[in-house]
């Protein structure tokens, strides 16, 4: 019996198969394999290369029979759902709110640059991390994603991209990845080893989840670590980013340093600079002594503006003082630039504007 009249007999004689209505990247090649039992072995490859190796839909394999393309449209549903797309910067930067099977909204960005295209995805609709300044934050924790709603996510940007190749993926949507620890490296792990990004490609951004920063360091793959640091001092610190009340920056630069140690990797420190609040002198100087025992490089980050949030972020002549004053403290820094504001680019804001209150505090892209 082929996988076409299997899933018609089952379907026509009320059992549920649990493959069918499955999301197509959650799947591994022995789920795909039973789905597709009773066709010719080697359409599990001719599948599995479609989906990944050409990013294609099932109903685009042409190179699979009609019946059995129609029947895998109809079979594996795709996980996310367009619910808004805008774009910016003359196209080179777009953003989507998704919609899941189950209502909730994750973003997904994509940013193309001369010398690379970057998509920015998420890990979690909505977040536990409580962090002031943070659109997503302020929204709460919805769930974990799926691994396969998180790689679906580089799929929809890698299909949007061409024919640039994507080049590289980070893990700074919504969410704090190292909380759903489990299925974003599984995540990690199918696109390095399915969808082909280097793993030196790869950015996992936290907030500072100490346990999951260990795991990282004995991980199998060499990917990047960026820290949301945003204050070094304790003080300051458990305001802005609560999650410092469990693991202070003491405890967080030790894990950061075995990370470092075991990788060989750069560290990376995200610094969203807001105006009177992390932004002075002195709290350069704090981050400077945060920074250069690591051998970190910091990203300084101007807040992205929002209606109703009453910090704003640095003004262009403070950040360029801010890296100046690093640069004479021995650290290396630069300046990310602000892209897609006019279409919410920031974490959170899209999925605000799509889903109305309580989503008004923004942050730049973690």
């Amino acid at each position: 019996m082929d996988a076409v009249t299997r899933t018609a007999v089952a379907m026509g004689s009320g059992r549920r198969d649990p493959l069918v209505g499955a999301a197509a990247y959650d799947l591994s090649r022995d789920d795909l394999g039973a789905l597709l039992a009773g066709e010719p072995r080697y359409r599990v490859r001719q599948v599995w290369d479609g989906l990944y190796a050409r990013v294609r839909r099932p109903e685009e394999m042409t190179d699979l029979p009609l019946a059995l393309r129609q029947h895998l449209g109809a079979v594996l549903r795709p996980a996310l759902r367009g619910a808004t797309r805008r774009s910016a910067d003359g196209g080179e930067t777009v953003k989507w709110a998704w919609s899941l099977a189950d209502g909730r909204e994750v973003e997904t960005v994509l940013m193309a640059y001369p010398d690379r295209v970057t998509a920015c995805v998420s890990t979690q609709a909505g977040c536990a991390m409580g962090c002031g300044f943070c659109a997503t934050g302020q929204a709460g924790f919805g769930r974990h994603l799926t691994m396969g709603e998180i790689v679906e996510q580089v799929v929809m940007a890698m299909r949007e991209a061409r024919p640039r190749r994507l080049s590289n993926v980070v893990f700074m949507g919504m969410g704090e990845p190292l909380a759903n620890y489990d299925r974003t490296w599984a995540a990690v792990e199918r696109i390095h080893g399915e969808l082909g990004i280097s793993a030196r490609r790869l950015t996992l951004s936290t907030v500072g989840i100490v346990p999951g920063i260990r795991r990282l360091a004995a991980a199998s793959l060499p990917v990047n670590l960026a820290v949301s640091l945003h204050a070094a001092n304790d003080e300051l610190r458990d305001r802005l980013v609560p999650i410092n009340r469990r693991y202070p920056l003491a405890t967080l630069a030790g894990a950061c340093a075995d990370y470092v140690a075991a990788s060989g990797r750069r560290l990376s420190i995200e610094w969203a600079l807001i105006d009177g609040t992390n932004d002075r002198p002195s709290d350069m100087v704090e981050l400077a002594a945060f920074a250069r025992p690591l051998g970190a490089h910091v990203n300084l980050i101007p807040l992205n503006p929002t209606p109703g949030y009453a910090v704003l972020g640095s003004s262009r002549r403070r950040v360029l003082e801010a890296r100046a004053e690093l640069e004479r403290l021995g650290v290396n820094a630069t300046v990310r630039a602000t892209r897609g504001a006019e279409i919410d680019a920031a974490c959170g804001q899209l999925a605000a504007r799509v889903s109305g209150p309580p989503f008004v505090h923004p942050r730049g892209v973690r």
